[in-house]
């Protein structure tokens, strides 16, 4: 069972879609992520994409973040997302989009919308794997998506290895567990 670990709605039991199509993020990992992240939460638009149940984005408004969009194109993933964010009464200020990444990148870019933390929680196919983090964290660094000084945090399997910059995007930060991990990137404009 997933719960919220920190902040104004501390403890409460989030829904995850059914099957393997979706992973949480171990509550080990999320819990030393997000003392990393605290300094950037107060009032931070996020963007969470890939976003399976809406953990990260759910947790970033549990801890002060002002807004969440979350992307995820699995329908039954994208409906216990919309369950979630109702169920937690946070609807004013989370918003989903049911479409691709890349759609939903696009949309947001013509929107003229920029996110102060994205995370990016991509499928672990090893073969597809590396083709999209590098097309995202490229199109992230170069793109108006990530506000000056915002951060880019990727989940990864561990034996896969991210550049030290993209574009604009600078990392700084690796955290481990077990098989995950979180590569932390800043934008240095």
């Amino acid at each position: 069972m997933m719960r919220i670990g920190s902040g104004a709605l501390s403890g409460r039991k989030l829904h995850a879609p059914k099957g393997s199509k979706t992973r949480p993020t171990s509550a080990r990992l999320k819990k030393s992520l997000f003392d990393v992240l605290a300094p950037w939460l107060q009032d931070a638009r996020v963007l969470d994409l890939f976003a399976g149940a809406g953990a990260l984005g759910l947790e970033s408004l549990s801890r002060g973040a002002a807004r969440a969009v979350f992307v995820e194109r699995g329908r039954k993933a994208a409906d216990v997302i919309r369950r979630n964010i109702e169920e937690l009464g946070v609807a004013e200020r989370g918003e989903l989009l049911p479409m691709d990444v890349r759609g939903a990148l696009t949309k947001l870019e013509q929107e003229g919308e920029t996110f102060d933390l994205v995370f990016a929680d991509p499928p672990y196919k090893a073969d597809e794997d590396e083709d999209v983090l590098s097309r995202l964290l490229s199109a992230l660094g170069v793109g108006p998506i990530v506000a000056s000084d915002g951060l880019v945090v990727v989940e990864h399997h561990h034996k896969r290895e991210l550049l030290e910059s993209y574009g604009e995007l600078t990392g700084f930060r690796l955290l481990k567990s077990g098989e995950s991990c979180f590569t932390l990137y800043q934008r240095v404009c």
